[in-house]
């Protein structure tokens, strides 16, 4: 005996189908990595701190005390980065710098990976600690000027502890950021 389907059954396969077909598409989407980069008319070798290899930036100890109270910071530490290698003929060379924290905090600073509690590291647009670049927008910060008939040029940004709570604890602050250049 032969059974044929139900005008039902046909309708609860096809309905099947199409949500394996959107769960597998949404799938698709969900685990899609997105590659950027750039092609420029050149290319600078970059340096922080006159380092282009792995450069690490020490910040002075604080006592816990400078990092008490909400929204306290405390050892701004200026560094330098610099390009070096560029070939600049008639208009000066405008570098942007874009930070992507390897571990950050929901206010866009860097998390500490240290034992210290309550206190995260705060990257600065430039040495005096003007204005903190918020690392939850990848917007490519100014600085870097290379002059007409130039082949270098840096720009001081800074780092500084910050409690955005207080009550930080004494332990090791540690933080570290990936950067790229943008020469557009």
């Amino acid at each position: 005996m032969k059974i044929k389907p139900s005008h039902a059954s046909r309708l609860f396969v096809a309905g099947s189908l199409a949500l394996v077909i959107a769960q597998t598409a949404h799938a698709d989407s969900a685990n899609t990595i997105t590659f950027k980069g750039e092609v420029t008319e050149q290319t600078c070798e970059v340096t922080i701190n006159g380092v282009n290899a792995r450069p690490v930036v020490l910040l002075p100890t604080v006592a816990k005390s400078e990092l008490a109270t909400a929204a306290s910071s405390a050892g701004l530490t200026a560094f330098t980065l610099g390009v070096t290698g560029c070939t600049v003929d008639a208009d000066a060379l405008d570098i942007k710098t874009v930070f992507v924290a390897n571990n950050m905090t929901e206010r866009g600073n860097l998390a500490n990976t240290g034992t210290a509690q309550n206190v995260e590291l705060q990257l600065m647009t430039d040495s005096a600690g003007t204005t903190a670049i918020d690392l939850r927008d990848a917007t490519p910060v100014a600085g870097i000027t290379v002059a007409a008939g130039s082949t270098a040029g840096e720009h001081d940004f800074a780092v500084q502890y910050f409690s955005p709570n207080g009550g930080a604890t004494a332990g090791t602050v540690v933080g570290s950021v990936q950067y790229a250049i943008s020469y557009l």
